[in-house]
């Protein structure tokens, strides 16, 4: 357990997420810090957190508090998603379960292409949003976000990564998500620029002096 801001060094901290492939990420982003990378089973959390926030803030501060309280450990925890103009910001905070619980990714992202079906190309812009929200047990430590702009291309491209990544075209690359390798994409992607962020978190938190 983190009793104190100087013992995060080499501390544990806890991925608030059962999708492997965002824990994956964060893993290969942060590959090197000195501390332990576990996900929920390797904590032994299963229980279910309902994500009822409005915001991407939100959410995320409620996943990290549950696991730490739960743990006892340093919690991260990510809420993201896809923000597209034309739709008025949807999906937003509800990107992972759009359309309903039951669809697949691929069903997603064929969803939203129907709904853009009738958007020109000029006015596809979107972004993928994260915020990253750090817990020890009854305190958040912290949140931030990480973001990147782009466009929703015509169809799907590519085969790598998840969620709506096959449509999200990153412009200055000239492909989707989906068409990059997993160190292509982390060194643009939100969630990327939000874990790469992580270091610096932790250091001026152990040089704060907070109660605990």
């Amino acid at each position: 357990m983190v009793d104190r801001a100087d013992s995060f060094s080499g501390s544990r901290i806890v991925v608030a997420s059962r999708n492997p492939a965002k824990v994956r990420e964060i893993r290969r982003v942060i590959e090197g810090l000195p501390v332990e990378v576990m996900d929920l089973a390797q904590a032994g959390f299963d229980a279910e957190i309902e994500e009822t926030g409005q915001t991407f803030a939100e959410n995320a501060a409620a996943k990290a508090l549950a696991v730490a309280e739960a743990t006892g450990e340093l919690a991260l925890a990510d809420d993201s998603g896809l923000m597209v103009d034309a739709l008025g910001g949807r999906p937003g905070v509800l990107s992972a379960r759009y359309g309903g619980d039951d669809l697949t990714d691929s069903q997603r992202v064929e969803l939203l292409l129907r709904e853009l079906a009738q958007v020109p190309h000029a006015r596809r812009a979107a972004q993928f949003v994260c915020v990253l929200a750090l817990a020890v047990p009854g305190r958040i430590l912290a949140r931030w976000a990480g973001r990147v702009c782009g466009v929703i291309a015509d169809k799907p491209q590519g085969t790598g990564g998840f969620g709506y990544d096959p449509v999200f075209l990153y412009l200055p690359a000239g492909r989707t998500f989906a068409q990059m390798t997993p160190d292509e994409k982390n060194a643009v992607s939100h969630r990327g620029r939000a874990v790469r962020r992580l270091p610096e978190v932790l250091r001026r938190l152990s040089e704060a002096d907070w109660p605990h």
